[in-house]
């Protein structure tokens, strides 16, 4: 009977060392990947597509048990879509407040990266640098051939955006000072519009930088470059955060992901080997009326 009460304390005691051991580990931070589990809906901005789509794709490959839908369709969409309740995240190149029909306030803006936009032409143009008043010019229709920039002989042709891109409405609001882009043929997709200006002779638009490719030319504005650097310091204005939105705060699967989005591995590897720029190189902050300040 002493044996048996013995082998039973002795049961007990490393039952409990198991379990004291269990919440050392927890305590410590360490999660099993099996934990997380759910679905996560992705639409928006097709200039941030890539780099969640590629990050989606590693998250899951660590997380078997999450599975994240990724798909484009615009700024506008994204928004529309998270609104609605339709998708979990909406992603935007702008502020949800500036966006008509949107109630911000009902949405969580996570910023991810920065992304830089540059206007492009096709090679053939003959034209590698413009003022911001002659790229004004080109897009209002006021210039119609190359050869006013000094380029070829050539008319132009533009290609713009539709309503609801928000590569469009930062394209604008850093060049086009209020005024309206002559009507043109538009195109929904930074991909699109990269192939276009590439096979279109005379063709103008603007993209993306992880977007500007060696097929295509793109345009410095008053001799600078767009470069990550000079969107860095705000030298370069064509530029707009990349927002993943949320109705109201993210339930524990989706807040998984957002905090991978900006995680070292993400920040400072997939957003520089994309062609985006991390949220945490910028010397200067944007607010939704487009006022810029250093941090």
């Amino acid at each position: 009977m002493k044996n048996l009460t013995k082998i039973t304390a002795l049961i007990i005691a490393s039952s409990a060392l198991l379990v004291g051991c269990g919440k050392s580990g927890a305590s410590n931070g360490s999660t099993s990947s099996s934990e997380a589990s759910g679905k996560i809906t992705v639409v928006g901005s097709t200039a941030l597509q890539p780099l969640v789509e590629k990050a989606a794709e590693n998250y899951q490959a660590d997380n078997a048990k999450v599975s994240i839908t990724v798909q484009g369709g615009g700024s506008g969409t994204g928004l529309s879509q998270v609104q609605s309740g339709a998708v979990t995240i909406g992603n935007s190149d702008i502020f949800a407040e500036q966006q008509k029909g949107i109630k911000a306030d009902k949405l969580v803006d996570h910023k991810v990266a920065v992304v830089g936009m540059a206007p492009v032409v096709n090679k053939d143009s003959g034209v590698k640098n413009v003022t911001m008043a002659q790229l004004r010019d080109i897009f209002t229709g006021k210039i119609t051939n190359w050869k006013d920039v000094g380029g070829k002989d050539e008319s132009i042709v533009l290609i713009n955006r539709p309503e609801g891109s928000g590569t469009r409405a930062t394209f604008e609001a850093a060049v086009m000072n209020g005024q309206s882009a002559k009507k043109s043929q538009e195109q929904d997709s930074n991909g699109t519009v990269q192939k276009m200006v590439a096979q279109t002779p005379g063709a103008v638009s603007y993209l993306a930088f992880s977007y500007v490719k060696p097929t295509i030319q793109e345009l410095s504005i008053d001799g600078v470059k767009p470069t990550d650097d000079n969107v860095t310091n705000n030298k370069w204005k064509i530029w707009s955060y990349e927002h993943m939105y949320t109705k109201g705060q993210p339930n524990k699967v989706t807040k998984g992901f957002l905090k991978y989005m900006t995680s070292d591995k993400v920040q400072k590897g997939l957003v520089k080997d994309l062609g985006y720029i991390s949220i945490n190189q910028m010397n200067v902050q944007k607010d939704a009326n487009n006022k810029v300040t250093s941090k």
